[in-house]
C-alpha cells in the first residue's frame, strides 16, 4: 500500500541509523536515553541524552539500551524505536509503518524475538529482522546472490561480525560481542593504570578518535588528556601518545580478528579461494580505527579493504532489503 512507510533501522550499541524507502537515511543519532529515575518517563533520545553521559543529577539516568549489540533494558528500547517511528511517521499516523531492524547474526531466539515484541509495541504494522553481517554485505554492494564467496567483518560499538556470504545466505559466521566500546573501556582502564587518571567513555572514544592507531604510526602523535587523580580525586591533565594508546587497545583489536580468522578456519575450500582473490570487506564504525585494516591483512594473511562510508553499510543494505521485500524475504524474519 502506498500510504505504508517502510522503515530500515540499524539499532546500534554506540548508533543509531534510520532509513525511509523511497527517502534513504533520515537520522543518524547516538544510542543514548535518558529517562526520569522515579516515573520512567524518556526525557531525551540520541544527541541531546548523549551530552547528558557522566554529568546527569540524581533523578535522571542517561544510559545506552543496547549493551553487545543485543537489547539489555527492554523498556528503554521500545521507547526509543517509538521515538524513532513518531519522529519519522509524526506523533499520530493513520497508517502503521514497516519496519525492519538489523541484529547480530549471533544473537538467541529469545533476543530475536525481544526486538521484534519491541519494534512492534512501537506502533510497528510488520516486524522484520535482517542478520546484521547480510546487510552490511547488501550494503558494501556486495552481489552476496553470486555463487561465490565473500567475505564481510562489521565491527560496531558492541559486538563484531565475521561472515562469508553465498548465494544470498550466510554460510559460516562468527560474532564476537567485543568491538568499538570494548576499545573505549581498554584506554579508560590503561589510563587508570599506568597515569592513575580516572577518564570518561566520552574522554576515552576522543583519545581513540584523534590519536588511535592499530599499529604504531613511524611519527607518534600526542594530545593532552583531562580527567581526576585517582589518588587526590582532583582534577589533572597528562599527555599520551599513539604508542601508548596502540599498545593498550591491541589486546581487544586481536580478539575481533579472531572472528575473522574463525571464519576464515571453517570456510569450505572453494569459498576461501575467492576469498583469497577477492580480499575481507570491512564495515562498521570501527574498522575507519588507523591502520585496522592494516592489521588485519597482517594477521590473517588475507588483503583487507574498508567499505565505502562504512558506518552506513548495514542502514543502507536494511533499507536495499525492506525496500525490496520480494528479493530478500528468504533472508528476513518476519513477524
Amino acid at each position: 500500500m502506498a500510504f505504508v512507510k517502510r522503515i530500515g533501522i540499524d539499532l546500534g550499541t554506540a548508533n543509531s541509523l534510520v532509513w525511509v524507502a523511497g527517502r534513504g537515511i533520515v537520522l543518524n543519532e547516538p544510542t543514548v536515553v535518558a529517562v526520569r529515575a522515579d516515573d520512567g518517563q524518556v526525557i531525551e533520545v540520541g544527541n541531546a541524552a548523549k551530552e547528558m553521559l557522566g554529568k546527569t543529577p540524581g533523578n535522571i539516568v542517561a544510559s545506552r539500551p543496547m549493551r553487545d549489540g543485543v537489547i539489555a533494558d527492554y523498556r528503554v528500547t521500545e521507547a526509543m524505536l517509538r521515538y524513532f517511528v513518531q519522529k519519522v511517521c509524526g506523533r499520530f499516523f493513520l497508517f502503521k509503518p514497516e519496519v525492519m531492524i538489523c541484529v547480530p547474526a549471533g544473537v538467541t531466539q529469545v533476543e530475536r524475538r525481544a526486538v521484534l515484541d519491541a519494534t512492534l509495541s512501537a506502533g510497528a504494522k510488520n516486524a522484520y529482522l535482517i542478520d546484521e553481517p547480510l546487510a552490511a554485505a547488501i550494503g558494501a554492494k556486495i552481489p552476496i546472490a553470486a555463487a561465490s564467496g565473500n567475505m564481510i567483518i562489521d565491527i560496531g560499538g558492541g559486538s563484531a561480525e565475521a561472515a562469508v556470504i553465498s548465494l544470498g545466505g550466510v554460510v559460516v559466521h562468527k560474532s564476537v560481542r567485543v568491538a568499538g566500546n570494548r576499545v573505549d573501556e581498554a584506554i579508560v582502564s590503561y589510563m587508570r593504570k599506568r597515569h592513575n587518571l580516572l577518564i570518561g567513555e566520552t574522554t576515552a572514544e576522543e583519545v581513540k578518535l584523534r590519536v588511535g592507531s592499530a599499529t604504531v604510526l613511524d611519527k607518534p602523535e600526542t594530545m593532552e588528556v583531562k580527567g581526576r587523580d585517582y589518588v587526590t580525586g582532583l582534577p589533572r591533565a597528562v599527555v599520551v601518545n599513539s604508542t601508548e594508546i596502540t599498545e593498550a587497545i591491541r589486546a581487544v583489536l586481536i580478539q575481533i580478528i579472531g572472528a575473522a580468522k574463525g571464519v576464515l578456519e571453517e570456510t569450505p575450500p572453494e569459498l576461501a579461494s575467492d576469498i583469497i582473490d577477492k580480499g575481507i570487506v570491512m564495515s562498521g564504525g570501527t574498522s575507519t580505527l588507523r591502520n585496522f585494516d592494516r592489521l588485519m591483512t597482517e594477521l590473517t594473511g588475507v588483503p583487507c579493504h574498508i567499505a565505502e562510508e562504512p558506518l552506513l553499510c548495514v542502514v543502507r543494505g536494511t533499507g536495499v532489503a525492506i525496500e525490496n521485500l520480494d528479493l530478500y524475504k528468504k533472508s528476513v524474519t518476519r513477524r
